[in-house]
């Protein structure tokens, strides 16, 4: 026998497996043939399954758009990944802004009031877009990846050996509808048996039977040898399950760690934001913020706070106003980090101690500051007045 033969051969046998599942499928669906029922475990376990990989892909999606929201990078990194090669870096939007107002501040000047807190928030904001790249490569290896993985790996694999289940299922049942037909066959040609005509056909008929159980017995053990295989995979799972707790737990605590550095940094820019005087703190319509009387600031709690309005306003503590309204130098405790803005300024460290004064004519949120030989103005909401 050549190949041409046997791939003949083969390619018909194939295709009466197939006409038979078919018409099996076919007969079950209008209730013609009757059907094998799977086992309430392995039909809770294939439940569950199918319950993990349409959550687990609704999760993965959802988490993709959180982190790139862009429609369009996303389609351009699927791209990139299914073609094996690695996507280009691009700049986030946070980068992008941050840039932008690098630039603008560097445009109106870092010694104006404006173009320092526009450099100092772009530096912030180009913090963030650091934060913000290393959530999304952490999440992606540790979270979206092992999702990914079940997705296209473990869950294929359940796919394929269960659509094989479902094919010895209806060679079973074809194998029992063939050997129910050679019986009742058998039966009625018994019945007839009145000529040598019958009596070949009980032979015939005999003899298909035997074949049929012989069948029958062949295709029952190959389903329950699949229907074991594939009850092991169904069971793993489970394991999936704690796989992706795990993963989970590795998500959140990104999240965690880049909530906190995006805190942290805007704390940072709020207390550098409140050195600006306050005439400069104004809101769309250009209108300079009315300062503060000193019976409204008593009532602050603590030595500086921003108020919500429209503008930026920063309170002054009564302590130091009452201060600006006598002669006389006095030591004050620096509260917060401060940089210069230019060379009118004294950059202050946090804690240490300085001696300020009040000089006539200065902008009422600002105190001249010493420390030795160096002297310059010093924010007002940077300062606790020593007793």
């Amino acid at each position: 026998m050549n190949i041409m033969d046997f791939n003949v051969k083969k390619l018909a046998a194939d295709a009466g497996t197939f006409l038979s599942r078919a018409v099996q499928f076919t007969e079950e669906k209008l209730g013609q043939a009757e059907k094998t029922e799977l086992d309430a475990h392995l039909e809770n376990l294939l439940s569950k399954a199918e319950c993990t990989k349409i959550w687990t892909e609704k999760i993965m999606k959802q988490t993709e758009v959180l982190l790139q929201p862009n429609p369009n990078a996303r389609i351009e990194e699927f791209v990139y990944e299914k073609l094996d090669r690695k996507a280009p870096s691009r700049i986030n939007n946070p980068e992008l802004l941050g840039q932008y107002m690098i630039d603008a501040g560097t445009e109106f000047g870092p010694g104006t009031a404006y173009g320092n807190a526009l450099i100092k928030c772009g530096e912030t904001q180009k913090r963030i877009g650091t934060a913000d790249r290393e959530l999304i490569q952490t999440s992606a290896l540790n979270f979206l990846t092992p999702l990914r993985n079940f997705i296209e790996g473990d869950y294929k694999t359940i796919a394929k050996e269960r659509k094989l289940l479902q094919n010895k299922r209806l060679d079973l049942d074809a194998a029992k509808t063939r050997l129910k037909k050679a019986k009742t066959a058998e039966t009625r040609a018994s019945q007839l048996n009145a000529t040598r005509l019958e009596g070949d056909n009980i032979m015939i008929w005999a003899e298909e039977v035997t074949k049929s159980e012989q069948e029958l017995r062949i295709t029952q053990s190959e389903f329950d040898r699949q229907a074991e295989i594939t009850r092991l995979l169904l069971e793993g799972i489970s394991s999936t399950h704690a796989h992706h707790l795990r993963c989970l737990n590795d998500f959140v605590e990104a999240q965690m760690t880049y909530y906190a550095q995006c805190y942290q940094y805007m704390l940072d820019l709020q207390k550098q934001l409140g050195s600006f005087p306050s005439n400069y703190h104004c809101n769309n319509n250009q209108t300079s913020v009315a300062p503060i009387s000193s019976a409204a600031s008593s009532n602050v709690i603590g030595s500086s706070s921003l108020t919500p309005t429209s503008g930026l306003v920063i309170t002054t503590p009564s302590n130091l106003i009452d201060l600006k309204e006598c002669s006389g130098s006095r030591k004050a405790r620096v509260l917060y980090d401060y940089d210069a803005a230019n060379s009118s300024e004294l950059s202050l460290l946090a804690d240490e101690v300085i001696t300020v004064f009040s000089v006539i004519g200065m902008d009422s949120d600002w105190l001249m500051g010493e420390r030795g030989n160096q002297k310059g103005r010093v924010p007002i909401t940077y300062l606790e007045l020593l007793n």
